[in-house]
């Protein structure tokens, strides 16, 4: 195993996030989701070696920053819990989400997921969302949570600790054909 920085964990998912929210110019009341491999960020395969001090490092910079903007978070279960999501209960209430029983664990939902249990307010757990942007720390396959037009975001930081990072933002989809006339605003 990798001997990783808290220091360094902090200092890339702040560069990541910055960058994200400039790009995807998200606003109060949108949903970026979160899909973290802790095991990833130290070095190790996914699945294979969670880590609470990765993930609370995540979520020391993360949720600050999306609370002081208004801005919903979303963290992705691992696999073991079919990507199931941790969400505040008044976002699920807003959206009317189905509310489904089941509480992550290290083991189950993974390190990420049990520390946003953890630090939410009032947390719930939802099968599906359709996040306005995402952060992929890791490889965890956030896409099946993102709007249907989702737009590759580049970030200058590629990695979190040993993580390769993956970003997105998405927008409206195009419809009408060759002679509609779209909203550069939306773009």
């Amino acid at each position: 195993m990798t001997s990783i920085d808290i220091n360094i964990i902090k200092e890339n998912i702040a560069s990541v996030l910055a960058e994200l929210l400039e790009k995807a110019e998200l606003k109060q009341g949108d949903l970026l989701v979160l899909g973290c491999s802790s095991s990833e960020i130290i070095g190790e395969r996914i699945g294979t070696c969670s880590s609470s001090d990765a993930a609370s490092a995540i979520y020391d910079v993360i949720l600050p920053e999306l609370r002081s903007k208004g801005i919903f978070l979303a963290a992705q279960c691992c696999e073991h819990l079919n990507r199931a999501l941790v969400v505040e209960r008044a976002y699920a209430q807003k959206l009317g989400l189905e509310i489904v029983n089941v509480i992550p664990h290290p083991h189950a939902g993974g390190a990420s997921a049990t520390m946003a249990y953890s630090l939410f307010d009032d947390p719930v757990m939802v099968e599906n969302v359709k996040a306005d942007a995402g952060i992929d720390i890791g490889g965890t396959l956030i896409g099946m949570h993102l709007r249907a037009t989702a737009v590759p975001v580049k970030t200058a930081t590629r990695r979190v600790g040993e993580a390769i990072v993956i970003c997105a933002r998405t927008r409206p989809k195009f419809i009408g054909g060759e002679r509609a006339i779209y909203n550069e605003n939306l773009l």
